[in-house]
């Protein structure tokens, strides 16, 4: 492995920023080594390697996908970038990943709990309220201090979006997966099945597009955070067409929460609502996408540093990964421009390293 010396300018965090760094033994430090094994100097700004805070490697279009595939969508972040991923449900086992020194990290939250009948097939363990402590106990086992549940999804009976579980359901599964140390969050497109899991204590909801001014305040006071995923939302459209003739109250509910998508996450933003960046990579949608995330973010209103906080400072403290910290693993991106000016430089890495070395 050889020593690293990047001069520049180091953003380790919004407001500390450093001229240079080494990478010695696959670690950071900010003195200078007095020796240094065949060292290789570039220039640049660098950050924190960047945080998917919402994908699933493993998972493709018809369920999970064998190890062959999951290592393409894994390379894809890596190459994007992307060395912190959050795998917000996967049917496939992973675990392989994580003795390759050339792919990124992953956070599981095992795989997905949905009610009956009443998900994406192939993807989710299906249950019913009465078995639902009792999977998520053992996903909370199987994960990485994460469980996901299915909040909504279509109701063919209602012809529209509808919560998936009781209140009572809600409140023993979360506390089960808080007994075990792991934090919850859920799939939740519409509007009625945020407020019991609010209350019932749940740490994170994916999406969040029915949040209102009702249960904004409401996510603001229990300290719930989301993850957005607007590239994801974008898809609202083409997922509503193909159902319009057959489920008109679904569809024109899904255009609706699509057309107030920007506004939905500025609402959340202002009133103090936490906000990672998340791309929903796996199953229809590629890998590879945060830079395109972030910059979703900032055209809903957010300011650009908070923007570029929730895919990088901030999401990596919320999930209790290190930065660019003394010490720390050097898993970093290099870029030509100052990501802070403009965003749109996350998409062109000049230098991806990952365990201290450099992989692309």
């Amino acid at each position: 492995m050889a020593d690293l010396h990047i001069r520049g300018r180091v953003l380790v965090g919004p407001e500390d920023v450093r001229d240079e760094l080494w990478v010695v033994d696959g670690r950071i430090t900010y003195d200078r080594p007095a020796t240094a094994r065949d060292l290789r100097t570039t220039d640049g700004w660098v950050l924190p390697g960047l945080v998917d805070a919402h994908c699933h490697v493993g998972l493709g279009v018809d369920g999970p996908v064998d190890a062959a595939v999951s290592e393409k969508q894994a390379l894809t972040d890596r190459d994007a970038g992307t060395l912190l991923l959050r795998d917000a449900g996967s049917p496939s086992d992973t675990r392989w990943v994580d003795d390759r020194e050339d792919l990124p990290r992953i956070i599981r939250a095992g795989r997905h709990i949905a009610r009956t009948r009443r998900y994406i097939r192939n993807f989710a363990w299906e249950v019913e309220p009465e078995d639902l402590v009792a999977y998520v106990t053992q996903e909370a086992r199987r994960g990485d201090g994460w469980v996901k549940l299915v909040g909504d999804w279509i109701d063919r009976e209602a012809g529209d979006l509808t919560a998936c579980w009781p209140r009572g359901a809600v409140e023993a599964a979360i506390a089960a997966a808080h007994s075990e140390g792991a934090r919850v969050t859920a799939h939740c497109f519409a509007e009625d099945s945020l407020p019991d899991l609010v209350e019932a204590g749940i740490d994170c909801v994916e999406h969040a597009t029915g949040l209102t001014e009702d249960t904004i305040p409401l996510f603001a006071a229990h300290g719930v955070a989301i993850v957005p995923t607007l590239v994801n939302i974008a898809t609202f459209p083409a997922l509503a067409a193909p159902g319009e003739a057959k489920y008109p109250r679904w569809a024109a509910h899904m255009l609706r929460l699509h057309a107030r998508r920007y506004d939905t996450v500025r609402s959340a933003y202002d009133a103090g609502i936490a906000i990672y960046a998340g791309t929903d990579a796996g199953g229809s949608l590629a890998h590879g996408l945060i830079a395109d995330e972030v910059a979703e973010l900032i055209l809903a209103g957010i300011p650009a540093l908070d923007a570029l906080s929730a895919s990088t400072w901030g999401a990596r403290e919320w999930l209790g990964r290190e930065g660019l910290t003394e010490g720390a693993p050097a898993d970093l991106v290099v870029y030509g421009e100052d990501p802070r000016a403009d965003v749109r430089v996350l998409a062109a890495p000049k230098r991806v390293v990952l365990r201290g070395q450099v992989v692309g």
